[in-house]
């Protein structure tokens, strides 16, 4: 008889589409269970089968209605949708503070839909080492568009770009002077800009603003051409925009669904270009290189960690040593 956590089980049940079967495996990947490494070596082969999108901006923007209203649109079109929303994580439990948003949980009864929130567990950039073991079992399950929402940490939030195939960067009319001030980050690695809660004053005046800082940045950028090969592990994992893709600025206002139609057709009309000009295949190149860096970091720290004795520790105390003379011992042992 077989155990409730076979892999070889999970694996088979993911992919007939059992959302009890993701939920659990991916719990397993998450948490880093024995059985991960069986369990991702087999979702891995799906990589690739979805439109990732992710949807990033500083908090209080609307992220969450505007990927309520998302999964909305995918699901008239028949399309199964995969949510993985990270949360800041407390630093004693590392469980998710926020948990599932409330908006995007309206479709939590919907067969088609499969959300699930992840702990950002300390990691900078708004997301969680695990992304990429959580994204695959969701192509797994035959999700076609997976929708990463991040933490919400604003400018700085460029981790997405490694991670998703199209990058929403959404704000509001009343970050319009936030929208002046940005000259990197988020604004090099944004394939789509989002001015939500449009219904507000100073609409025009954000997208305008925005339009313009988009084409200053653009102005100063490097040629596209000095990215688009680049895999390196040691090399910067997010890298600007394919400069053949010129960002568009849409007005919505998601909790009325304005623009949200239009949003769905520019998102559609970036996984095209990505697609008919192979900036797709290098883009899921790059995802497959920071997903290897994630895993290679995650473990050279922890075993780098484990050995660390009290012993060190009294003698950093005692000043026997000092943390760059201990490391390197550690290293070297």
């Amino acid at each position: 008889m077989r155990r409730k956590d076979d892999p070889s089980d999970l694996i088979a049940r993911v992919r007939r589409g059992e959302h009890a079967a993701a939920a659990r495996a991916l719990t397993l990947v998450v948490d880093e269970d024995p059985a991960a490494d069986e369990l991702s070596r087999e979702f891995f082969k799906s990589a690739g089968a979805a439109q990732k999108i992710g949807v990033c901006g500083p908090p209080g923007a609307g992220k969450s209605t505007l990927t309520g209203r998302l999964i909305g649109l995918y699901r008239k079109r028949g399309l199964k949708v995969g949510i993985l929303a990270v949360d800041p994580s407390s630093p004693i439990t590392g469980g998710a503070f926020l948990g599932d948003r409330l908006r995007v949980m309206e479709h939590a009864t919907d067969p088609g839909v499969f959300i699930r929130s992840l702990a950002s567990r300390g990691m900078v950039g708004g997301l969680t080492h695990t992304i990429f073991g959580a994204i695959h079992v969701l192509e797994a399950l035959g999700c076609g568009k997976i929708i990463v929402e991040t933490v919400g940490t604003g400018q700085d939030e460029v981790d997405i770009a490694s991670v998703a195939d199209t990058v929403v960067y959404v704000t509001t009319p009343a970050m319009g002077d936030e929208i002046q001030a940005m000259k990197a980050g988020a604004m090099e690695v944004g394939d789509v800009f989002v001015v939500n809660k449009a219904d507000l004053a100073g609409r025009d005046k954000a997208v305008a603003d925005l339009r313009s800082a988009l084409g200053l940045g653009r102005a100063s950028a490097a040629p596209a051409g000095h990215h688009g090969s680049q895999a390196r592990l040691t090399a910067a994992s997010v890298e600007p925009r394919e400069s053949s893709w010129e960002p568009p600025v849409c007005a919505t206002a998601a909790i009325s669904g304005e623009g949200i139609e239009e949003l769905g057709k520019i998102l559609d009309a970036h996984l095209e270009r990505l697609s008919s000009t192979g900036e797709g295949r290098e883009r899921l190149k790059r995802q497959h290189s920071a997903e290897l860096r994630f895993w290679i970091e995650r473990r050279v720290v922890q075993r780098a960690l484990d050995r660390v004795t009290e012993k060190s520790l009294e003698d950093l105390l005692a000043h026997k040593t000092d943390p760059a003379t201990l490391g390197r011992e550690i290293f070297r042992s």
